[in-house]
């Protein structure tokens, strides 16, 4: 911290013991940003609107942000006038909402994550198998909605360990399981396990389902949480993802954990008293709105952040097939006229 003029503050003692670290990594993972480039990308191409059904990320933020540039999101596609062109979410749709798209001929850009497609083609392996399939995951979630969807009379859903009594199979030797890809990772090993005891020959999946990004952001948290006084998650109530990051920082030792969705909803009493702050954000969350929460510590006399780094990331995926052949197609036109 320094003056304006450049000259080191003197601190007291108090400001000399405050500390703020930063987990890395954090915000967008790969599957978030191909998705919402997908939209900025459509909007470019296609001119607006662009339709989008569901929010293309669990972001409040980038869903304003589209918004103001001319997108429009639906929850169903019968809000979509025949013939428009509407991008699925990065969550995932079930084959019936692409059949559904087909009888309205909608254009259609599909920007599902492809760590969740995995996950649809393994729910399709085990139901042409004839598998029971048990989906670990949250009710209600566009994700679970749309790998349930893929084979809705093989598939039936978990939410955790107190669900496993219930669970009632046609043949425990031939039952799997699957889950959503944003859950917590210990908290989906508890519940394996306790399936596992009452299914023995439950068949796991070919490889492991939670999203590589959303294990390295909770293995970050885990590192930054346990002396810390606070930790301030960064990410909207509804990201699955996000909330989860709160519960780990509490579990693994933090004094408190807040979820906020941007600087402006910090309480400043969650300061009183606080020497260590630590701060992540969720795998849908804009950078920016990160900074804004460690300008907000600056300007109540918290030094610069420590970034932790425990993993790097360095995946990216291709945007889906449909928008880089339109791209492609109007890059050749261009050329050509």
């Amino acid at each position: 911290m320094s003056t304006d003029l450049g000259v080191p503050a003197v601190l007291s003692p108090d400001e000399a013991e405050r500390a703020v670290r930063l987990a890395a990594p954090r915000g967008y993972c790969a599957g978030v940003d191909r998705a919402v480039i997908t939209v900025e990308k459509a909007l470019d191409l296609y001119g607006a609107p662009v339709y989008v059904r569901k929010q293309i990320v669990h972001n409040k933020h980038v869903v304003s942000n589209l918004e103001s540039r001319g997108a429009i999101f639906v929850e169903e596609l019968d809000e979509v006038p025949v013939g428009k062109t509407v991008v699925f979410s990065a969550h995932g749709v079930s084959p019936a909402v692409h059949a559904q798209a087909a009888e309205r001929e909608l254009k259609t850009i599909d920007a599902t994550c492809p760590l969740v497609t995995k996950v649809h083609h393994e729910a399709k392996r085990f139901a042409a198998d004839d598998y029971d399939i048990l989906l670990i995951g949250h009710e209600g979630h566009e994700e679970v909605e749309g790998t349930a969807g893929e084979a809705p009379d093989h598939i039936q859903l978990v939410q955790g360990p107190w669900d496993v009594d219930k669970v009632e199979v046609r043949d425990p030797n031939r039952v799997a399981w699957l889950s959503q890809t944003t859950l917590s990772v210990d908290e989906t090993l508890e519940t394996v396990a306790a399936l596992r005891k009452k299914f023995p020959a439950l068949l796991d999946p070919p490889s492991d389902d939670i999203c590589y990004a959303t294990q390295n952001r909770q293995l970050a948290v885990k590192e930054i949480a346990p002396d810390a006084d606070l930790v301030i998650v960064v990410g909207s109530a509804n990201s699955s993802n996000t909330v989860r990051l709160a519960d780990v920082a509490l579990e693994s030792g933090a004094k408190a954990a807040h979820r906020v969705d941007d600087a402006s909803e910090i309480d400043e009493s969650w300061l009183d008293g606080v020497k260590t702050v630590s701060v992540t954000s969720g795998a849908s969350v804009p950078e920016e709105l990160v900074q804004g929460v460690l300008a907000y510590l600056s300007e109540r006399g918290f030094p610069d952040a420590q970034a932790v780094h425990t993993a790097e990331e360095s995946l990216i995926f291709a945007l889906p097939p449909e928008l880089r052949r339109d791209i492609r197609a109007a890059g050749a036109a261009a050329r050509n006229s």
